[in-house]
């Protein structure tokens, strides 16, 4: 296996299937320090840089607390805006990230270009994570989902996928690579013009991910054993920041998770994960039923950033 020291995070299509494990195992070890809210010195010599030209909340806010659950430090803009990669200047990619690589030891960033972090890797001599990359990818997420998945069931192989919602969406296609590595047909549900991009469709044949497409969750979703949501009402990911304006559209039926579909046609142990933040794609009166685990699963990126985090510093191999 690869050794995790000094690499960057910036897709799951290259990832093994000993390397998904190897994750999940350290996470699994640090997991205690994160739920007794504990705070350790394995990175106190280290400090982590967060480069974010897009809003986050859940994935900033995971590395960096991560960081701080292992005793690091923080240090960067969560708004391009206020540096001078977002005012006049426009400061390029290359000559932003050979800088702030002499500001920490690791970077992790959220870019509205797709691409964006794999460019940020050229230049800069520390690691890179990809938090998020335009219509890219978001590895993070979904090592976060597998995570939980794997917490919740005890195994990821054999399990029946459902992933309903906007399929040009990152956290889609980093989903899709992951999956190839292991026995789980997944079933996309997704209005028209939000399929999966052709360009993602090829990579998923040529690894032999098994999936196939649906118009209706409600047609699926008694097979599921994993049903994951995203938003179909979605701002433009190509953009630094898009703004509410006007009257939103709501979630069509065929693609909204609603308690009585769930107790009418799900099965009783299935799992129900959302990156977050949702629309009205799950109303709030499933959030205490037994298949809710987007609480979970926000918990859990805490655990599996401070899994990278101490796998790439080297600190753990």
């Amino acid at each position: 296996m690869r050794s995790f020291a000094g690499r960057d995070i910036l897709s799951l299509k290259e990832f093994e299937r000993n390397e998904f494990y190897r994750v999940f195992e350290v996470a699994e070890e640090l997991e205690p320090i994160a739920r007794n809210r504990q705070n350790i010195d394995l990175l106190s010599d280290k400090t982590l840089v967060t480069a974010f030209y897009q809003p986050s909340t859940r994935t900033r806010l995971a590395h960096e607390s991560a960081m701080h659950r292992l005793g690091g430090h923080v240090t960067g803009f969560s708004d391009a805006k206020m540096t001078r990669a977002g005012d006049f200047y426009l400061e390029s990619i290359k000559d932003t990230f050979k800088m702030l690589e002499y500001y920490g030891d690791m970077i992790v960033t959220r870019h509205f270009q797709q691409g964006a972090p794999h460019e940020a890797a050229k230049w800069a001599s520390v690691p890179i994570i990809n938090g998020g990359d335009g219509w890219g990818e978001h590895p993070t997420q979904v090592l976060t989902d597998l995570y939980t998945v794997l917490r919740s069931k005890g195994t990821l192989d054999g399990l029946r996928w459902v992933a309903v919602g906007d399929m040009r969406m990152r956290t889609m296609h980093s989903l899709g690579y992951a999956l190839t590595q292991f026995d789980c047909p997944i079933t996309f549900v997704a209005p028209p013009g939000m399929e999966m991009p052709e360009e993602y469709e090829k990579d998923f044949d040529a690894m032999a991910l098994n999936y196939s497409y649906a118009e209706h969750v409600g047609d699926v979703i008694a097979d599921a054993d994993v049903i994951l949501v995203e938003p179909t009402v979605q701002p433009d990911y190509t953009k630094s920041r898009d703004e509410r304006s006007g009257e939103l559209p709501t979630t069509p039926d065929n693609y909204k998770i609603t308690r009585d579909l769930l107790v009418n046609k799900a099965k009783s142990d299935a799992i129900l994960l959302h990156s977050l933040p949702r629309m009205d794609e799950i109303p709030s009166d499933v959030d205490i039923t037994r298949w809710s685990r987007y609480w979970q699963e926000a918990f859990n990126g805490v655990v599996m950033r401070m899994a990278l985090l101490a796998l790439i510093s080297g600190k753990m191999e």
